[in-house]
């Protein structure tokens, strides 16, 4: 696994998907990730509230998507563009134009995320069954953990025709099945508590029940003795029996009964998570918290994601950052983090609500307007020594105009331009002559070809 090649604490202010592929490969722990979710809505944070300025349209069409992504997507990535041509026969060319979006995006954060490494990615049903699909194809079906439904709020009114919408869904891929899981549990509900745990001890006000002491395996002569009368095969030796009963643990509710274990309520680790969160509210107007951005998330809900999917230390990276939850809460729990948001308000969430943690001791974010390099790729040599290989793959074929050339009239291109994050690398590489190469230019081949036909 690589190095990062950033610090802790980075915000990048620009489009992520060039921010990632400056990214090293397999440097990061846990990716969360709260895109918009083709919702056909416009959202805006209200004036006067810390997030003042946040807007965005959650609309998109094919204008809104570089042409060489939908290009790369169909070349490279069949699976994927599998799942996004379904999308559009089944919804249209709007989900067809914001899966191309997030497909491009999941592929680089699939490359970043190291072995043992999770992704969770927020959504709602208006995209999750198509998401769900391309992050199959994208990290193997075999990758995926939980689809975890989180209801974020009471149902409001009645709908016509429909149940009311009231929970958002958080796909959890990982990278393979060596996987960092730290189990997470939650307390016992009232009801549970009163039925099972109906003993109040007087000394000390803890609740208890009674569990059983007796081996389910019958055959275990070591194990068979006599204790306060009772003879049973137990669970545990009679040296331990006797000091459990004596520091008033294993008690006898009257002469003749089964000894049990006192199982103390507060010494339990509660209910185990399952895939149905319905005990983390959606952020209040009244919480401390709030920002006044448009969509969001509750501090809550990001810290049990990190707290299950890394460790004290290991890189948390939030692709769309937005109001800085993510940050927030991977920065309580003694994680390194990194953002990446369009907006500059992003760095002025991030700073402002740090600050209240820290108070004096934060020193800022570590701000970056630059596209990373990366360190992970050894020393490439330069990109025109490949000509050979390249004229000889093509059979001497230009790609723009497909006509063939001697080898001196073709020129190296690259494929992704070196602006939009294109590497040296051999795949990122093709021959063109002269003239294509010029009139190329810095465009990705689909734009040069739409201008071509204008």
């Amino acid at each position: 696994m690589a190095e990062p090649n950033f610090s802790n604490r980075t915000v990048w202010v620009g489009d992520n998907l060039h921010v990632m592929r400056g990214i090293n490969s397999a440097c990061v722990d846990l990716i969360y990730l709260d895109p918009p979710f083709n919702s056909n809505q416009d959202y805006a944070a209200p004036i006067g509230s810390i997030a003042a300025g946040a807007a965005f349209k959650d609309t998109w069409t094919l204008s809104d998507i570089d042409a060489h992504e939908h290009g790369e997507l169909a070349d490279r990535h069949p699976a994927a563009y599998s799942v996004i041509e379904a999308a559009r026969h089944a919804s249209g060319k709007s989900m067809m134009s914001y899966l191309i979006m997030m497909a491009v995006r999941l592929i680089e954060m699939e490359r970043i995320l190291k072995p043992t490494g999770s992704i969770y990615l927020h959504c709602d049903p208006t995209a999750s069954h198509y998401l769900k699909l391309l992050m199959d194809a994208v990290f193997g079906r075999e990758n995926f953990r939980n689809e975890i439904m989180w209801k974020r709020t009471s149902a409001k009114g009645l709908a016509r025709r429909n149940l009311p919408t009231n929970h958002d869904i958080l796909l959890r891929f990982s990278r393979s099945s060596n996987v960092v899981w730290n189990p997470q549990y939650t307390p016992h509900d009232p009801d549970y508590v009163d039925k099972f745990y109906k003993y109040v001890e007087e000394e000390s006000g803890r609740r208890y029940r009674h569990d059983n002491l007796v081996n389910p395996n019958r055959n275990r002569p070591n194990l068979t003795y006599e204790f306060l009368g009772v003879t049973r095969v137990w669970r545990w030796t009679q040296d331990r029996m006797q000091k459990a009963y004596e520091a008033g643990i294993v008690i006898q509710t009257k002469p003749g009964n089964v000894p049990v274990l006192k199982r103390y309520l507060d010494e339990q680790k509660g209910r185990p998570l399952d895939s149905i969160w319905t005990d983390i509210p959606p952020v209040q107007s009244n919480d401390k918290d709030r920002t006044g951005y448009p969509t969001q998330k509750p501090v809550a809900l990001l810290e049990r994601i990190i707290l299950a999917s890394s460790n004290e230390g290991d890189i948390v990276l939030d692709p769309f950052c937005g109001c800085a939850t993510t940050m927030v809460a991977a920065d309580r729990l003694a994680r390194q983090w990194a953002g990446i948001d369009l907006s500059p308000l992003a760095v002025k969430l991030v700073n402002e609500r740090i600050s209240e943690d820290r108070g004096a001791l934060w020193g800022g974010a570590n701000v970056v307007d630059r596209l990373p390099q990366r360190t992970d790729l050894g020393q490439l040599p330069n990109y025109r020594t490949h000509r050979h290989r390249l004229y000889g793959e093509q059979e001497g074929v230009c790609l723009g105009c497909e006509t063939h050339f001697p080898f001196k009239v073709m020129e190296v291109d690259h494929i992704l331009p070196q602006s939009r994050g294109g590497t040296d690398h051999f795949d990122n590489l093709q021959l063109l002559c002269t003239h294509c190469n010029k009139s190329k230019g810095n465009k990705t081949m689909a734009e040069w070809r739409a201008a071509q036909s204008a």
